[in-house]
């Protein structure tokens, strides 16, 4: 099998973009072993030491001789957003199979272009969609399936922590995130993931009230430098749900975590509860459910964090990115299936799209079906 793949790796590497990682067999045409990793981006001393550190592998700053190399089928981009429909659309037209990280684009009308791209184009296509590999959201994926709940009612999701603003401590997330001009903004990052999270789990969204905010205004780059933050570093949604389940998620760069875990998500039902972390879940039964009196003029009394169960492990549980990687790879070479394509990725963008409409309107936005059938031209 051979294989291409794009990685940009700005936080990793403080501002490097595309890093073209490439895995391939011996070269038919020479009869030498071709280099199991090939990097790729703009920055030559950045991507030297980047290779260093992944072993001393061979990198280049073009990628158009990479994507007409023959030898290499896979091509995998996760530079920053800004620059993916046009890297992307490149390794289309050069025949590549393409897969690549979340959002696909800025805007839907992109996202659904690489999708119709790829298809006629007859390649393989695939987009990341990492949470549905966490074994917390796994074991909350099987609580749904095995009708644990009974009647679904709604679902709640915290996620975010405090990132530095770079002027005393250094920041956690590279400066980019934070230029909508460059493809900053948590909802165009975050809302990409809760659209494939709640679709594949608890029901397709079918509506969004989002209200977005730029809660710190001037942060510090990678070279201590301070910039205006012209994207929105924090987002309140709301969505309905395919069967009526209310779901509501916060998404925030400036909050300071007291819960569980980074990512939190509560579905409760008629029958019970859940709360999923990254890797642990924790379940409440109806049977179990503790009866609270509201008094306020007295301390109290119950714990309610000692009413859960915490879910054993079922099995031992691999990367999420790399399961997913490894699915993709078994659905270029033999054909397996593989449902996390491109246009699934246009629905993230969609969904993200839509909710910075919301906030514009202030209203409520029906997300209409973004099926076969409505986007093929």
């Amino acid at each position: 099998m051979s294989g291409l793949q794009i990685r940009g790796l700005p936080g990793e590497v403080r501002g490097a973009a595309d890093a073209v990682e490439a895995v391939a067999p011996e070269d038919p045409r020479s009869g030498e072993d071709r280099p199991r990793l090939l990097l790729v981006g703009r920055n030559e001393a950045k991507l030297e030491a980047l290779a260093a550190q992944a072993g001393s592998v061979p990198w280049t700053t073009d990628l158009d001789a990479a994507l007409a190399d023959p030898v290499y089928a896979v091509y995998f981009d996760a530079q920053t957003t800004d620059r993916r429909v046009d890297a992307v659309r490149r390794a289309i037209a050069a025949g590549k199979h393409v897969y690549c990280e979340k959002p696909t684009a800025l805007t839907s009308a992109d996202a659904v272009d690489l999708w119709r791209r790829a298809e006629a184009a007859g390649v393989k296509h695939g987009v990341v969609q990492d949470k549905l590999w966490l074994p917390g959201l796994r074991k909350m994926r099987a609580l749904v399936e095995s009708g644990f709940f009974g009647r679904l009612l709604s679902v709640r999701g915290e996620f975010g922590y405090w990132v530095f603003e770079g002027d005393r401590t250094p920041a956690q997330r590279p400066s980019w995130n934070y230029r909508k001009e460059e493809g900053g903004g948590i909802i165009l990052d975050m809302l990409s993931h809760w659209r494939y999270l709640l679709d594949n789990t608890f029901g397709a969204v079918r509506a969004v009230s989002c209200l977005g905010a730029t809660h710190i205004p001037r942060r510090w780059d990678e070279c201590g430098q301070p910039y205006d933050c012209t994207a929105d570093d924090a987002a309140y949604a709301t969505f309905q749900l395919e069967g009526g389940v209310i779901a509501h998620f916060n998404s925030s760069w400036s909050v300071r975590v007291r819960r569980d875990d980074l990512l939190t998500v509560q579905a409760d039902g008629t029958a019970g509860s859940a709360v999923a972390g990254l890797r642990k879940c924790w379940i409440q039964p109806a049977g179990a459910t503790p009866r609270p009196v509201w008094n306020p003029d007295a301390d109290q009394p119950l714990n309610f964090l000692h009413g859960w169960l915490e879910m054993p492990d079922a099995e031992t549980y691999d990367n999420a990115f790399k399961i997913q990687w490894e699915l993709f790879l078994k659905h270029v070479v033999l054909g397996t299936p593989f449902r996390w394509t491109l246009l699934e990725g246009a629905k993230g963008v969609q969904l993200a799209e839509l909710a910075q409409e919301s906030w514009r309107r202030r209203a409520w936005v029906d997300v209409p079906d973004l099926g076969a059938a409505e986007t093929k031209p």
